[in-house]
């Protein structure tokens, strides 16, 4: 499918609403679990969320439109949400998550971005130039990523209990 910002703008809108639907209310044992050594939680993934809002998708599309290739994106620090999320609640992720997305996809449409802002450039720290229509595409399945990376870090609490079901059951082979 070619980019298009309507049907990007669905995803990012509803990612919010189905994080709190899968994660809201469950126990701990469900939200705090991960897959092994270096791997997140569900917590942990709102929590890498949140500081994808606050310092990733939005800054460096300002970024490409106020500066082009000629200011490179800030690195983004992938675990810096560890720290900042301590002491809280996965309910006051979620309705953190939920808040700066809505403020994101508020600024996002306030830019009146036009078919040719698509193509314009920046740079990435690590891959050189990059186009707006791929970072925001990014966005999207960035999204998309992470509700498949819970969803498969909550199936796989089950591996063992399935017996031989495991069999027709991919996600726990992930």
């Amino acid at each position: 499918m070619e980019f298009q910002l309507e049907y990007a703008r669905e995803v990012l809108q509803t990612t919010p609403a189905v994080l709190n639907t899968m994660l809201r209310g469950l126990s701990e044992v469900w939200i705090l679990t991960d897959e092994g050594a270096e791997t997140w939680s569900p917590f942990d993934v709102i929590g890498h969320l949140i500081h994808g809002e606050e310092t990733d998708w939005i800054p460096r599309l300002k970024t490409i439109l106020e500066h082009g290739e000629s200011r490179p994106f800030e690195p983004f620090d992938r675990v810096a949400f560890f720290e900042k999320s301590k002491g809280k609640t996965l309910n006051e992720l979620l309705d953190t998550f939920a808040a700066l997305r809505a403020k994101n996809l508020q600024t996002l449409e306030g830019l009146h971005l036009k078919p040719n802002d698509f193509a314009l450039k920046g740079t990435h720290p690590a891959f050189g130039a990059v186009t707006l229509r791929q970072l925001l595409a990014t966005w999207v399945v960035h999204d998309l990523g992470h509700i498949r990376q819970i969803a498969r870090t909550m199936a796989k609490q089950y591996t063992e209990e399935v017996g031989p079901w495991k069999a027709y059951l991919s996600i726990l082979s992930e």
